[in-house]
């Protein structure tokens, strides 16, 4: 007969104590992950409340309360004072009941310790900590949460930074969209416009879906399906120009449609296949695009049969060399890089007269990458 399954107590005191400091730091990282606002204050300042145990606690930015938790809140309105002389002193300070003057009778709030909160080497904000009694157990202790709350803003602020980085890289990529491919393409379709209007229409659908997919405003992630769809227009508007010059052969597999990439990460190869690899090949060229599913990456390769180019030269183009004539390939290969890992980087097949394969690796799956 089965032994009847009895509830344990996992670990010691001291264990379980260690997860309960654990468990609501976990808890107040995500609002503090978004930045020092009042929102982000008011979302994480009851966990940090159960991490130190104090009467009350409050979070300041330089100019005064951001959010207050605990007993004695008419003492809110001293904050701004408390976090003036600890910005000014740019360290822990100890304040007692001389400092934080209070006729409420039965408030055990009569002392503080405010700890600053720097960010990149510059304080922007305090926390601070009421009690009867400020200890020295309890100063040490607000020190340690402040230098955590700091991490986790200093990690927002990182994100902040990547994320401008990764606009003003966006921005580039779209700049160096080739203004010949937009004058090329409208001058197409005016052709089109006396021998052939229902074309001509197409045609100008496609150049409007075109640069509205380009220059759109928001994420910065796309799916492959959206990606290619793009490509696709970009090359039906090249067709319209070339003519039987330029084959296209595009195989995807279904199941990678899905699949988030970083915006514009495909079509500037694409155009750098056009430009550099057909346009000045005689009798024009072929360019075969391959999307597939293999375990858990997509891979896409875009190949053309033109004139090639020097390894030496594609290097350069890697390390984000402006001086070449080049749609972007350090910029793609920088965001995939940046978004994935330097596993992630563009690999590039070619040398002259052998033509060119550009192959992009991404994960299926990647955490924060969504589109």
């Amino acid at each position: 007969m089965p032994r009847p399954w009895r509830r344990r107590h996992l670990g010691t005191e001291a264990d379980r104590a260690t997860f309960r400091t654990l468990h609501s730091a976990s808890l107040a990282a995500p609002a503090l992950r978004a930045g020092l606002t009042t929102e982000s204050a008011e979302r994480s300042i009851r966990h940090l409340h159960d991490l130190l145990g104090s009467p009350a606690l409050a979070i300041t930015d330089t100019a005064g309360s951001l959010a207050w938790h605990g007993s004695g809140q008419h003492h809110e309105e001293q904050c701004a004072g408390l976090a003036e002389l600890t910005v000014e002193a740019g360290r822990t300070r100890v304040f007692d009941r001389h400092d934080l003057p209070c006729g409420a009778p039965g408030c055990d709030v009569r002392g503080a310790i405010a700890s600053p909160l720097v960010v990149d080497e510059r304080v922007v904000g305090t926390l601070q900590v009421f009690a009867d009694a400020p200890t020295a157990g309890l100063a040490r202790a607000t020190d340690e949460v402040a230098a955590w709350v700091a991490s986790q803003l200093e990690l927002a602020e990182l994100d902040a930074s990547r994320t401008r980085l990764i606009e003003a890289e966006v921005r580039a990529m779209r700049a160096q969209i080739s203004p010949h491919f937009i004058y090329n393409s409208l001058g197409a379709i005016a052709s089109f416009v006396r021998t052939d209007p229902d074309r001509a229409r197409d045609l100008l659908l496609e150049f409007a879906d075109f640069t509205r997919y380009s220059f759109r405003r928001h994420g910065e992630y796309t799916t492959l399906a959206e990606e290619l769809r793009s490509v696709e227009r970009y090359l039906l508007l090249e067709q319209a120009r070339f003519g039987e010059r330029l084959q296209v052969t595009l195989r995807i597999a279904p199941e990678v449609l899905p699949v988030a990439v970083p915006f514009l990460c495909i079509q500037p190869l694409v155009e750098n296949a056009v430009r550099h690899g057909l346009e000045s090949a005689e009798g024009g060229g072929a360019i075969r695009i391959v999307a597939r599913d293999q375990d858990q990456e997509c891979v896409i390769e875009v190949e053309d049969d033109g004139v090639g180019e020097d390894p030496d030269v594609v290097r350069r183009a890697l390390a984000g060399d402006a001086g070449l004539d080049s749609v972007g390939l350090g910029n793609v290969d920088g965001r995939l890089r940046s978004t994935f890992g330097d596993d992630y980087g563009l690999v590039v097949e070619t040398a002259p007269g052998a033509g060119t394969k550009v192959v992009v690796r991404v994960p299926k799956f990647a955490p924060g990458v969504h589109a």
